[in-house]
Order: structure tokens, then C-alpha cells, then sequence
């Protein structure tokens, strides 16, 4: 057996540029390149591992661990999962950081390799600097809180681990019912430590997305369920567009008339103009979908994990409807005493038929709902319709961005604003990070989008909205999109602080307290941030427009920059919300208070629960 001495970070390395898969018939690297910051858990030999294959890897420098995370999972959103980018950190503190991005990965089903630096395997120099130390048990550190929120978890303690370790990590990142983080925990001494590894392990190898196909049984019982529906619907997820079932949903739902929604991952499944498409489901949805959920009697959930906010914390469908769970994952595909498809929808979805059809004056009645829902939200993004407003932004950019821009958002307000409001132009060109609700999502996650979306369509945008609250907690990578010329147009509509949750605060009968700036008892100097100035510090264009008439011509400026480009525009925390489209959603309320106000918003909450599905 041929073999040749390397490094285990080397080896680590030359293993994954080998790496390839088939995107649109073409053969190209699993691995995009990474994201790292050096530190002395991972500089002098991982470091000089990546040097070596900076030609066939490259890295981008991050500005902050967890924002390299977050770019990681976007990037690997934008290519359906069949592409990923592995993010390196140091011991300690930088490792730290990427647990909340990891997070994010797993909650979203998102792969992305973690290669994270760790204390000596021989403990000669203990304790290290970072090093955290628990006394009664010396393995534990701080890499070992990645188990929680990691597909694939392992330190490698010797060399030649990594002939196991490495096809196993990024088997579990290319599964797609497992799909998700894997993390590697690299002791410094290890990494330079060598080893003959077989030539053969470096060999070129093509992997392929495996595509499931369904029980027989399963798709009989699924077939039979469907016959016997009066009122059937479609839930179309995420998953849809990872199996790259678009085509397929699309063909079912057109053969047999049934409607479809679409959960906040599975926006863009089909485009706003589809006959068959009758909105947004749940607690940020549409007037129109949530309609026939609750009248619907044959639900086909496909790729979606059925969290609360598609099922209004299971209130939105009728407690008499049956749901067929259609899911690569066998967990997601069970819910709720589904009757369970468990394969991918590619292969699932033709595998039911057209035999069916949907009742003529059903899809017809859902048609109308949709009508008027597409009405409200024309009238709704209208400017001057309010003070300035989320919709009112997110019309003005619609209007005016290209088909293939990519719109990205997350936490606070605005994803429930994108999800009801944005009109969907092209499949798969919205990325609302829900899974996690993570603020700082939008700016790392939108250079992450570019970085992809640069590498197929270059000629289009990724559009990123984000609050004022967002924009403070994570702002770096604006600096990171100048640094590496990967454009983006970032849209900060301040409120004034954190204006969703001081609604959600106001809306259980509490007074407003510590989310808007000016209702924080110990902010005693109200000082207001200068978005623009702040992003021109860091290279991007900036500009702050009052109204949204400007905000379009500032918009049609940023289209034809070359560079990064931030428009602020202040927005009303009270009066700018969508008001409709929404279903009830469990929150804990308290049970008593001094406060008339909390006692009877509590009544209120608590006298929907019976809508509430009981595991049923």
C-alpha cells in the first residue's frame, strides 16, 4: 500500500479539497472554501495546512466566530445543501463563539464542518491558556458543549482517526434526513503530529445527494387517505427545495388542484403568481392560507418540521384533520400522529398519483381567499398608506429588485413582515432564517448568500433586511463584503430598538420596558446611532432616506453600485405592522398579577387554547 507522511491537519485538509459533488450536472467542489480566524488552537499547523491549499480552499476571513457560522449556513442554503463551507476557530473563546451559529445549522438542518481548535491530548502543559478546567473531569472543555448542537461530534486523539472520522462527518452533512453541523475537535498537539495515511484516502471522490424513495405501503395508505379528502391541502417546506422537488410540487398540485401553502422556509416554493398558490401558513401568515388550514380535512405537510409558527402552536388546522407527513426524516415526517411517507419528495411526490382531484368549488374558495389576502398586502406596502413602515420597505425593494435576487432576514420583526408581504418573483430566492430566530443572521448570512450566489449569479443581488436591533448585535461583516468585494445591499430599518418583542410585551397587557431604547429606565443618555456614518466607516456605501420614495431612489443607486451598499430608513415601532394573517401562538402568560392589564390579556390568550390540537 502506497502512503505518504502528513500531518494530521494536513491530511485534514488535502481530504476535504478532494472533496466533489454534481451541482446542475457539473462536477465541483463539496467544499466552497472556509471561514476562519487564527488563534493559537489553530494558526501554526491547521493554519499552515490551509495555506498550502489556499488556491483550491479559500479562506475568508471572519470578523466575528459566530458571524462566520452564520455565513456558513447561507451559503450552504443558497446551494440546496449540495455545496458547505467549514468554519476553523481557535481553543477557547473563539470555539466558543460558533455555538450559536452551530445551533442555528442544526435547528435548520444545515451542514457545515466545524474544525475547532482544542487543549493538548497529553496534558503536559495544562492548563493551557482558555483552557476551561473542571476539576472533577479533565476531558470535559468547552468543545464538548457542541454534542447538544451537533449532527456528528468527535475529537480526534490520534492521526490516523481521521480515516474514520472525516467520511463519517461528511456523510452525516450530506444525509438528507440528517443533515446538519459536524464538528471536529482538534487537539494543538495532534495537529501537527504525523502519520503514513493510504494515497488511495485522497483520491477524488464525487458524492452524490441521496434521493429516498418512499415505503410502497406507506405512499398505499397515503393515496387512500387522500381519495377520501373533501377539503384536502398542501404544506409545502424547505424540504421541498432541498430534494429539488419544485418541479414536482408543482406538477402534483396542477394535476389534482389541490392548494398549497408554504411554510417561512418553504417561501419561494412556488412564485407569487401561481393559481394554486394561496399564501403564507401560521402565526406570520396569511389571511388565506390560515382560512383553509382550518377548514381543510386532508393535510399533505411535505419537507416541513411542523414548527409553531407554521401551525399557529397547533392551532391553525381543524382538531378533525388528518395529516400525511411527508419527510426524507422519519422524526419530522411523524408528527403530530401523522400518517407517515417517510422518503424524499422528489421520488414521493409522483409516487401518489394523480388519480385524485381536488373538489372544484374547494380550490376555487381557496382561490378567493388568496385574491382578497393579494389585495390586502397590495394595499398594505403602499407608501404614504402610514407612517413609514417594514411593508412599505419591503414593497418599494420588490418592485424594484431583479427576478434571481436573493432576499435575506431573520428574527425580530421582519421576518413575519417578509413572509406575509414579499411577493415571491423566482423559485428559491428567499432565505427567512425562522429555524433559530436568530438575530445577527442578516448581514453575515447575506455575505455567506453573496459569496454562493457570486460563484452561479454573479449578475443578480442579495438583499439583506435587518432592524436596528440586529444591525448593533452583528454588524461586522459589512466590513467582510468590502474586504472581499462580495456586494451586498443591506436595508436597516431602524425602530427605535427592539419593537417586535416591546409589541408582543404590550399585546400580554405589560407596559413597555427594556426593549425600545426609549423605554429602558437605565439608558440615561438617548443617544441615537448614526447607521450611515457607521457603515461608511467600514467601506460600504450608506445613505439615510426619510420616506419611502427616497428610500426606492436610494435603492436604485445601490442596484447599480459595485460595492456594498446600506440604506437606513426610520420606521414606526406602533403603527407599522401587518395586522392581519395571524394565528394565535402560545406564549406564557402570567397567571396572576397587581395589573388588571396582564390578568385580562392572559383571559384573552388563554380563551383561544381550546382551538389547540392535542397531539391529534
Amino acid at each position: 500500500m502506497n502512503t505518504i507522511t502528513l500531518t494530521t491537519a494536513q491530511a485534514i485538509v488535502r481530504y476535504l479539497a478532494a472533496q466533489y459533488t454534481i451541482v446542475n450536472g457539473t462536477e465541483v467542489r463539496l467544499f466552497g472554501g472556509g471561514y476562519g480566524i487564527f488563534g493559537h488552537g489553530n494558526v501554526t499547523c491547521l493554519g499552515e495546512a490551509l495555506h498550502g491549499n489556499r488556491a483550491n480552499l479559500p479562506l475568508y476571513r471572519g470578523q466575528n466566530e459566530q458571524g462566520m457560522g452564520f455565513a456558513a449556513a447561507a451559503y450552504a442554503k443558497y446551494h440546496m445543501r449540495r455545496r458547505m463551507m467549514f468554519c476553523t476557530a481557535s481553543a477557547g473563546p473563539g470555539t466558543a463563539n460558533l455555538l450559536t451559529s452551530a445551533a442555528l445549522a442544526h435547528a435548520n438542518r444545515l451542514p457545515m464542518l466545524l474544525l475547532c481548535g482544542d487543549t493538548f491530548l497529553t496534558r503536559l502543559p495544562d492548563p493551557v491558556l482558555q483552557q476551561l478546567e473542571h476539576f472533577g473531569n479533565p476531558t470535559l472543555g468547552v468543545n464538548d458543549a457542541f454534542k447538544a448542537v451537533s449532527r456528528f461530534w468527535d475529537r480526534i486523539t490520534h492521526p490516523a482517526q481521521i480515516l474514520q472520522s472525516l467520511p463519517a462527518a461528511i456523510a452525516t452533512m450530506i444525509d438528507p434526513a440528517d443533515c446538519g453541523p459536524a464538528f471536529l475537535g482538534l487537539p494543538q498537539d495532534v495537529q501537527g503530529w504525523t502519520y503514513d495515511y493510504p494515497i488511495s484516502f485522497f483520491d477524488q471522490r464525487v458524492h452524490r445527494i441521496r434521493s429516498q424513495a418512499p415505503d410502497v405501503t406507506e405512499i398505499s395508505d397515503a393515496i387512500a387517505l387522500l381519495k377520501s379528502a373533501k377539503r384536502p391541502m398542501i404544506i409545502a417546506g424547505g424540504g421541498v427545495q432541498y430534494a429539488d422537488a419544485v418541479a414536482e410540487l408543482t406538477s402534483f398540485a396542477e394535476a389534482t388542484g389541490i392548494p398549497v401553502v408554504e411554510t417561512i422556509a418553504g417561501r419561494a416554493n412556488l412564485l407569487d403568481t401561481h393559481p394554486l398558490n394561496i399564501g403564507p401558513l401560521g402565526v406570520t401568515g396569511s389571511d388565506s392560507a390560515n382560512t383553509i388550514a382550518k377548514q381543510a380535512d386532508v393535510i399533505l405537510a411535505v419537507g416541513t418540521r411542523l414548527q409553531d409558527f407554521t401551525t399557529g402552536s397547533w392551532t391553525a388546522f381543524s382538531h378533525d384533520a388528518k395529516i400525511i407527513g411527508m419527510n426524507v426524516g422519519r422524526h419530522d415526517a411523524a408528527k403530530h400522529m401523522s400518517l407517515t411517507v417517510v422518503g424524499d419528495a422528489k421520488l414521493s411526490l409522483p409516487a401518489l398519483g394523480t388519480d385524485y382531484k381536488s373538489p372544484t368549488d374547494w380550490t376555487t374558495r381557496a382561490q378567493a381567499e388568496r385574491a382578497k389576502w393579494s389585495a390586502y398586502v397590495a394595499e398594505n406596502v403602499k407608501p404614504g398608506n402610514r407612517p413609514n413602515s417594514y411593508a412599505q420597505a419591503i414593497g418599494i425593494v420588490n418592485a424594484l429588485c431583479d427576478p434571481r435576487d436573493r432576499v435575506v432576514a431573520a428574527a425580530g420583526g421582519l421576518p413575519a413582515e417578509i413572509t406575509a408581504n414579499w411577493r415571491t418573483l423566482d423559485i428559491g430566492t428567499v432565505d427567512v432564517e425562522f429555524g433559530f430566530s436568530c438575530m445577527g443572521y442578516e448581514i453575515a448570512g447575506g455575505w455567506g448568500a453573496r459569496i454562493a450566489q457570486a460563484e452561479s449569479e454573479p449578475g443578480s443581488d442579495t438583499i439583506v433586511f435587518t432592524g436596528d436591533g440586529s444591525y448593533m448585535l452583528m454588524n461586522s461583516d459589512v466590513y467582510s463584503s468590502v474586504l472581499t468585494g462580495k456586494k451586498m445591499i443591506i436595508c436597516v430599518l431602524d425602530n427605535g430598538g427592539f419593537a417586535v418583542i416591546n409589541k408582543l410585551q404590550n399585546n400580554t397587557g405589560n407596559e413597555s420596558f427594556n426593549n425600545l431604547i426609549a423605554d429602558t429606565p437605565t439608558a440615561v443618555n438617548q443617544v441615537k446611532v448614526d447607521f450611515e456614518a457607521h457603515a461608511k466607516s467600514m467601506g460600504a456605501n450608506a445613505e439615510t432616506v426619510s420616506n419611502p420614495a427616497e428610500m426606492a431612489e436610494a435603492f436604485k443607486r445601490a442596484k447599480a453600485a459595485e460595492t456594498t451598499s446600506v440604506i437606513v430608513m426610520n420606521v414606526d415601532p406602533y403603527e407599522g405592522w401587518t395586522t392581519e394573517g395571524h394565528t394565535w401562538w402560545e406564549v406564557g402568560t402570567p397567571h396572576i398579577s397587581d395589573h388588571a392589564k396582564v390578568r385580562d390579556a392572559h383571559k384573552d390568550w388563554e380563551s383561544t387554547r381550546p382551538q389547540q390540537r392535542k397531539g391529534v
